[in-house]
């Protein structure tokens, strides 16, 4: 039961961390992104410069959860990628409710509900890393 839930949750990490990699390009290739989708109560604060800041931390994002997807067994690496979740939740959580710039549209609820349920899903397969961890080194137990 729980390797399927950790297949789903591989698949997830990968569409999540694809769908980033889109953001960024975006982000580089148009600032405007930006002001028109996520940062609309303040679209002056949007330059080039912080899309591309915002480009930059999207796509460290991105790398981190597909390397997650790939290696999903990696205690360090999952709990890494769940902090990119939460990193995200608050800055758009902050962004939203107190500076004010990202009003709740649909631009902004994206983001917060990918990575709410990113952080839920994270948690609940915490269960089998743990899991998987006692068994590898039960086995080298074994070997050994």
């Amino acid at each position: 039961m729980m390797s399927k839930f950790m297949n789903v949750l591989r698949s997830w990490l990968l569409m999540v961390s694809l769908i980033a990699m889109g953001n960024t390009v975006q982000s580089f290739r148009d600032h405007s992104f930006l002001s028109e989708k996520l940062y609309t109560g303040m679209p002056q604060f949007v330059n080039g410069l912080q899309a591309r800041t915002f480009g930059i931390w999207t796509l460290l994002a991105s790398i981190i959860r597909c390397a997650c997807a790939i290696d999903i067994h990696n205690k360090t690496l999952y709990h890494i990628t769940l902090w990119t979740f939460v990193l995200a939740l608050g800055h758009f959580l902050s962004e939203a409710f107190i500076y004010k710039t990202a009003p709740v549209t649909i631009g902004v609820m994206a983001p917060l509900i990918v990575a709410s349920v990113s952080i839920v899903g994270m948690l609940i397969g915490y269960q089998c890393i743990s899991e998987h961890q006692e068994e590898v080194t039960v086995r080298q137990k074994k070997r050994n």
